[in-house]
């Protein structure tokens, strides 16, 4: 575990105030201010800059799931997200975590894995507010490649379409919903069907600081049986003093019934190139 703790801190140090210094000084006039889909699920309607890259990276993400048969317990280290501006309202995103480790609990049967994740392709369109306003609105649609390894992933190419909304609200305070479809693998292994998915969050930003509360669910429509999830999330944003292209982040999310995990915790940071 130390090990694991240890590469995590280190893809921090390379995304952290270190690795800005010989940009050190404001963004360039001509850039938007940064602009990350983390922390927290709902997602951002803003793109990279054209001609720019953004890394969002998941340094260390810990996932609790309570059950009869005892704790299962997941660990994703440097998980990164590659963003590039196409044009001003068009970016592309790529995300595949490197190092995955899936521990069931110790009733539950069957032995850990561990290794990379699946690989998330995807294509974010700006149709509002991508450069401030009292509305932002976007399309995102993305593919899953069934790159992980059985015990890691499901092994099924799938797929879905967000739709990330921002609205500004007196005082000071945003508010962010994603509606989010997506078509997923039948647990049985035969067929697909649909999952929706729904983060409403409530944000508010002072100075470098910024924090902000969230109220997901996903309903799972399996043939099998309907899985119906639920979970407050809590999310801490900052940007350094002198460092516009970089934030750091951190959050914890609350399962609100037996189906969810009962706790997951992360910290993360996103830099613009």
């Amino acid at each position: 575990m130390r090990d694991l703790l240890t590469a995590a801190l280190a893809a921090m140090a390379v995304l952290g105030p270190g690795a800005g210094a010989a940009q050190a000084g404001p963004a360039p006039a001509a850039l938007r201010p940064l602009c990350p889909d983390r922390p927290g699920k709902a997602t951002a309607p803003c793109t990279v800059d054209e001609g720019h890259w953004q890394l969002e990276i998941d340094a260390a993400d810990y996932t609790r799931q309570a059950s009869a048969g005892g704790a299962a317990e997941t660990w994703v280290l440097a998980g990164p997200q590659l963003k590039y501006g196409v044009t001003d309202a068009l970016d592309l995103e790529a995300s595949l975590a490197p190092f995955t480790r899936v521990r069931p609990g110790p009733g539950a049967g069957g032995r850990g894995a561990s290794g990379i994740g699946d690989l998330y392709l995807r294509a974010k369109l700006n149709l509002a507010g991508n450069a401030g306003g009292a509305l932002g609105l976007a399309i995102e649609p993305y593919v899953k490649a069934p790159t992980a390894r059985e015990g890691i992933g499901d092994g099924a190419w799938e797929g879905g379409l967000l739709v990330p909304v921002s609205v500004s609200l007196p005082h000071g305070w945003s508010l962010g919903v994603t509606p989010e479809a997506d078509l997923l693998r039948d647990g049985a292994g035969h067929g697909r069907h649909l999952a929706l998915q729904l983060p409403v969050g409530l944000g508010h930003a002072v100075g470098p600081l910024a924090g902000s509360v969230e109220l997901w669910t996903q309903q799972e429509f399996d043939p099998a049986g309907a899985v119906r999830q639920y979970s407050v999330d809590l999310a801490a944003a900052w940007t350094p003093a002198g460092q516009p292209e970089l934030q750091l982040d951190a959050g914890a999310n609350l399962g609100l019934n037996a189906s969810t995990p009962d706790l997951q915790v992360y910290v993360g940071a996103s830099r613009r190139f």
